[in-house]
Order: C-alpha cells, then structure tokens, then sequence
C-alpha cells in the first residue's frame, strides 16, 4: 500500500488526505492545530462568520429607509425618532469561535471516517531518501514524543502565518493580527486599519458596519490595489460615502500602546491614533524549521516553496500545497493543488493547475468576485479581449432591493466571442461569479451564456444582459 504523509492540515492537506485515501493510499496527516487550518479556525471561516453580521447591519442600514422599514424599540409606536441598532461583539466573537470549532470537528470526523491517521505536531523532512524512493518525516507530537514515519510521498502544506511589522508588533489587545480579533469582547469604538488589501478592506468594511469608527491606511493609490481597478473605485467610493476615512499613500512605518489609546507613525511622519488598530500587512510561509531546503525542496526568496503545476517541488516525492507555495491564496486553490498532488503521485487522470479559471471573492459589502482574465490583463496585452459592463442600476431586481453599488462585466475574446473572464460587483457576488466561471472552464460564448434563460426579475439577468451586448458589438465589429 502506498504511504502518503502530509504535514498541515489545511484545505491543501485534509483535500489531499480524502483523495489519496480513496485511491487507496494508507494516509497520514500531521497537524499541530486542528484540521482544517487557519482557513478554518483563524482566517476563512471566522473572517466571514463575522462579517455575516456585519452584513446584516449593512444591509439594514443602507436600505431600511427607501425600503420604508422603521422599528420601535420603546413600545410606543413608529414616531418620528427610530432608535438603531447594536452590535454585543462579545457575543458574535463566540458565534465565530463555535462555529469555527464545529466545522474543524466536522472535518475531522470525514476524514478520519476514510481512515486517515491524524497525528498532533510537527513534522520535519528528513534530508535523505532511501533507496527504493522513500522518505522519512519525524513527527514531534504536542506531549513532546517523537516518532519516525516513512513515506513514499510527502505532502507539504503548512499554510501561512500574519506578517509582522518590526516595530508594530501585535500585543493581542489594542495592537491585533486578523488571528486575534476574535478575542476582543467590547466593540473598537476607533479603529485603525493598516492595509488596504483584501483581508484589510474586509474587516475594515465589517468594524465599520458593526459601529466602529474605521480609519484605513493605504500604502498605495487606492484600496485593493491588485483587483479589478473599477471595482476597487466602488468600494472605495462606498467607504469614504459610509464614513470611513480612507487614507491613500500612507504607509505604516511603527504601532505603539500609548495607555489605552494605539499611534500609528507613517513613513511621512504624521500620526494617528485609535482605540485599536488592526495590522493587515500580509502573511509569511509557514516552512522553516521542517528541513525542506536540506531535502532538496528549493524555496524562494520570499520562503515560499517553488512548484509546478502538478503540485511538485524540486525534490523527488515532495509535493506542496496551499499558502505556503505563495500561488494564490485562495482556499479553493489550496484544496485544488493538494488534490492534484495527490492524483498526479498516484497515477490518477489529472489536469494541471490552470490559475486562469480560478474564481476568487472579496467579502466587502458590496462583495466583488473575479474569474478569469482582468481588466489589467486586457490594458496590458496580455490577452485580447472586448469587455462590457453593466451597472447593477438598470436592473430591475436591484431597484426592487434598493442595491444602487456595482456591476456586472465580462470579457470575451473577439471574432470567437468565448468568454475569458468576468467580475462582479454586487450583494452575494460569490453566488453570482458561479455561471461565469463555468463559461470561462469550458470555453463557452457570450451567444450560449445570453441564450440561457434567466428569472425576471434577478441580479443574474445582468450577466445575460452583458453577453447580448458583447455578441452584438462582436458581429458588428465593435470595440
């Protein structure tokens, strides 16, 4: 029987071990945490747990009044002062831990249900590969025991942990990484918020909506700054338009707790100050310690590990996963690439990892979901394409729901009209981007996606609205 080790058990890792499992490998999975990773008990599922919430607050108050709902807390009827609504943090951070925990146990019980061994610890390659091709992992376990493990294949998928500052280092109080918020049990009354990226304009959208008073700084021109650049100016514009105070060109350069307040120093000199501050400056690989450079895993500069698209490192039976190898950081394509590892060591029909039909989502409100080639790709020659979009204000279903935010836009190539790419600016984007993102899989034209019916009215008819539109500007030679 095969022996398939995997260290980290993270999407990459646990997707892995359900796929070798039922290929029939005798699979092994060490992980210090808990199954499931810090997508599940620090990033993913907390991150959107919270902003649930922070939804339905939004949702509240940006629509409650065109919508024409009112709400009387005193009991004496609708008068002409309606008094708002509140947010326990207290009560919300342990909604998030739970149901955090919850799906960790539930993965766990699957994969242990396929008959996978999961170990508690740290496991370290060893550099030598025996001769028939297999390798050694030694696993010190969380009671300080050590045990050797042999392994024709190993899995490396040991994911990320929040970059630091040095001279803002988080202290777990007023000074926090996206890991320790969920700790906090009063509501930040003044946030700050430093980096604009996606996990720092998520929760910077969510406090905001939750009731703090949010302050983002940004190193570059704009929020998002690698994302849809028409996207990112509707968000932003939501922001600024909600009370945020959006700082562009300012970078971080020092956090520190002055009594119960935080000052932030930027690189120019100036400083702010907060109650809180909130340190979203990115991640770093989780792959030091594990012997990975002695065994011929070749890392890059930034400590991520290199792979090719089947998943493979330099090193005979090395395969990686997930944050750790800096692909794109993405559950799905964690989940994705330790399948591929797994399909492609053991001999099983595999496609290899094609980031141009990957689908991604940013849980800001409004949610912005992307597939395929960008907008960015198109300025820049990388591919040709005609593009249209569409605002979400000539939709009915929108004006019936009081959404005046977004857009729907796609890409498709000219002459073919295949669609190569698409995004979405609207409330549950996620769901929406799913019939872009098959037409982008399978190289469908904007004449099949405009020939689908759609519900009138709906959100989803805008998609339809703006493959009609590229079909005519294609047969008439439009730009």
């Amino acid at each position: 029987m095969t022996r398939i080790v995997i260290i980290g058990g993270g999407p990459g890792g646990y997707e892995a071990a359900l796929v070798a499992a039922q290929l029939g490998a005798e699979v092994t999975v060490v992980d210090r945490d808990g199954l499931g990773g810090a997508s599940v008990l620090t990033d993913c599922v907390p991150s959107k747990t919270l902003i649930a919430t922070a939804e339905v607050m939004t949702g509240f108050d940006s629509s409650h009044e065109e919508l024409g709902i009112e709400i009387d807390h005193d009991g004496d009827g609708i008068g002409d002062e309606v008094r708002g609504i509140g947010v326990d943090l207290g009560k919300v951070n342990r909604r998030v831990k739970r149901l955090a925990l919850a799906q960790s146990h539930d993965i766990t019980a699957s994969v242990t249900r396929a008959g996978v061994r999961v170990l508690r610890g740290h496991g370290r390659v060893e550099p030598t590969q025996s001769p028939d091709g297999s390798r050694r992992v030694t696993v010190v376990g969380t009671d300080g025991e050590s045990r050797s493990l042999v392994a024709d294949c190993v899995l490396i998928a040991t994911g990320g942990t929040p970059r630091e500052i040095p001279d803002a280092r988080p202290d777990g109080e007023r000074i926090l990484t996206w890991t320790q918020v969920y700790d906090l049990k009063e509501l930040p009354e003044e946030l700050i918020v430093v980096g604009s990226g996606v996990t720092g304009a998520e929760f910077a959208g969510a406090y905001q909506a939750l009731g703090s008073r949010v302050t983002l700084v940004s190193s570059r021109d704009r929020v998002l700054p690698g994302e849809d650049p028409d996207a990112a100016a509707v968000l932003e514009d939501v922001f600024r338009r909600r009370g945020m105070n959006v700082m562009a060109r300012s970078r971080a350069a020092a956090a520190k707790r002055v009594g119960n307040r935080v000052e932030i120093t930027l690189a120019d000199g100036r400083v702010i100050s907060g109650t809180h501050c909130l340190m979203a400056v990115g991640a770093v690989p989780n792959t030091s310690g594990m012997g990975l450079e002695e065994a011929g895993v070749k890392l890059k500069e930034s400590g991520h590990i290199w792979t090719d698209k089947v998943s493979r490192t330099t090193a005979p039976g090395v395969y990686a996963a997930g944050d750790c190898t800096g692909v794109l950081a993405l559950a799905s394509v964690a989940a994705m690439q330790g399948r591929i590892a797994m399909y492609h060591f053991l001999g099983d029909a595999v496609a290899p990892l094609d980031l141009n039909t990957v689908s991604g989502n940013i849980f800001t409100d409004p949610e912005i979901a992307t597939v395929g080639y960008s907008q960015n790709d198109v300025d820049e020659g990388r591919i040709d394409a005609r593009g249209v979009k569409l605002p979400l204000l000539r939709n009915p279903r929108a004006k019936m729901q009081g959404v005046r935010d977004g857009f729907v836009k796609l890409f498709a190539r000219p002459g073919t009209g295949i669609v190569v790419g698409g995004v979405v600016v609207a409330p549950r984007a996620s769901e929406l981007i799913h019939p872009i993102s098959i037409a982008v899989d399978n190289s469908l034209t904007v004449e099949q996606i405009a020939k689908a019916f759609t519900v009138y009215p709906s959100l989803s008819g805008s998609i339809a609205e703006a493959a009609r539109q590229l079909h005519t500007r294609k047969l008439a030679g439009g730009q």
